[in-house]
């Protein structure tokens, strides 16, 4: 049965279907193989339930936000606003990108909105800078992935729904190794810069900088705004995570009308963005319940959670093991697409192995970060390419990879200390 769906699952992305149909088409080949009822009428309820799931519906809403700050001009504002600040260090703009994608991350809750928003506004400071192209791209591109960690993330709350989880304690989970991620980035740039001086662009004097950090001070507040009032109207229980996207949606709206930069342009661009992004996640999410339902139907789920158990590894060695399965499946598949097609598998392995569906998920949550930069199918390294409007795709790929080592680091402390993404949601939810 596992050797079957292996084998199926293989031979359907070696024909380069589309994922959506992928995961249905095995569905469907595993019900009629090994299901002792038919299970294909049950499709229909099936896509009527996944649509109309409450915790889904905060999915589009926080698209259209992020959608709405990059089309209103919030976030060129944020970066121009945020640049003064590091000018201090080795490596100087970069560590702006990286403030800046962990910000607007915290408006936007996707990788690709974050990278490709970032790169429209700092690519073009990178040749006249003089900095490392290969690093300076890295750091946009590693920058962008702490969309699906840093709360509100879309990727949280369809990993909540697949693993039956609380969206709020994985929100909670995620806030603390999501900035701990951006400062190893920021790391990992100030000691490249400090080994190869060169790489961090040329010096810059003090003159005036403290009077432009104090001027872009305002610029700050309108992305920070947004975040207490999604984030904070959560744990405050004034609203449940898919009434807070709706609070954020009318904010960010508030917010591009204040800054002028609401339009008909503006609103039709950002209703089209939402509109080919939501479609698309959740025609995979409807073929991925389905899979679920099928796998979960046939045993297929108790039959490898008792295989990996039975083998007598200790917790540690399984959990590795799955580390590494998922860095090795990041570099040849979409990063939602693997975790809708795994996740109903491998969440009661972690559980059985004594480990926090919660904690997994932050754990989760960076093996997708890693595998949107690297390559072949990187989608965040495409994404700068095409911003970069040009130049050699390796640059990107190699900028990559010291931070594709930090968030390894980021793995490992979290195994370590577990509470680093476990001690907030004891906190805010202690009977939890």
């Amino acid at each position: 049965m596992i050797l079957h769906a292996l084998l199926g699952l293989g031979l359907l992305l070696v024909l380069s279907i589309p994922i959506a149909a992928t995961l249905g088409l095995l569905g469907f080949w595993l019900q009629a193989k090994f299901a002792f009822f038919p299970m294909t009428g049950v499709i229909g309820e099936i896509a009527w339930n996944t649509s109309t799931e409450f915790v889904l519906i905060a999915a589009p809403m926080f698209i259209m936000m992020g959608e709405l700050m990059h089309r209103s001009g919030v976030s060129r504002r944020l970066f121009n606003a945020l640049t003064p600040w590091f000018n201090w260090l080795p490596g100087r703009l970069m560590h702006t990108n990286i403030a800046a994608a962990a910000i607007f991350a915290a408006t936007s809750g996707s990788s690709v909105a974050t990278a490709a928003t970032i790169g429209t506004v700092a690519i073009p400071n990178m040749k006249a800078g003089g900095y490392s192209q290969p690093l300076f791209l890295g750091t946009i591109a590693a920058g962008g992935t702490l969309g699906i960690l840093i709360p509100p993330s879309i990727n949280m709350i369809i990993y909540a729904v697949l693993s039956d989880t609380s969206v709020t304690s994985l929100y909670a989970a995620g806030f603390i190794p999501g900035f701990v991620l951006a400062g190893l980035f920021s790391l990992t740039v100030l000691l490249a810069c400090l080994f190869r001086p060169a790489w961090g662009g040329p010096a810059i004097t003090d003159t005036g900088l403290w009077a432009a950090r104090l001027a872009g001070l305002i610029h700050l507040l309108p992305p920070l705004g947004l975040f207490l009032v999604v984030v904070g109207s959560i744990y405050a229980g004034l609203a449940t995570p898919t009434e807070a996207a709706a609070l954020g949606v009318m904010a960010a709206l508030a917010l591009a009308a204040a800054n002028g930069g609401l339009s008909w342009a503006t609103l039709l661009g950002a209703f089209e963005g939402t509109v080919r992004t939501t479609c698309m996640v959740m025609l995979i999410v409807i073929a991925a319940f389905f899979l679920n339902f099928v796998v979960v139907g046939i045993g297929l789920v108790k039959v490898l959670t008792d295989v990996i158990v039975g083998l007598g590894w200790p917790p540690l060695a399984v959990l590795l093991a799955i580390i590494a399965f998922y860095l090795l499946l990041g570099c040849v598949m979409e990063t939602l697409s693997m975790m809708i097609a795994t996740t109903a598998v491998v969440v009661p392995i972690i559980t059985a192995l004594g480990y926090d569906p919660v904690w997994w998920g932050v754990v989760f949550m960076i093996l997708m970060e890693a595998a949107l930069i690297t390559p072949p199918i990187g989608l965040n390294l495409f994404v700068v390419q095409s911003v970069r409007g040009g130049g050699p795709f390796s640059d990107i790929c190699l900028g990559a990879l010291p931070f594709v080592a930090a968030m390894l680091v980021m793995i490992g402390l979290l195994i370590a200390f577990p509470d680093i993404a476990l001690w907030l949601p004891s906190v805010l939810n202690p009977q939890r």
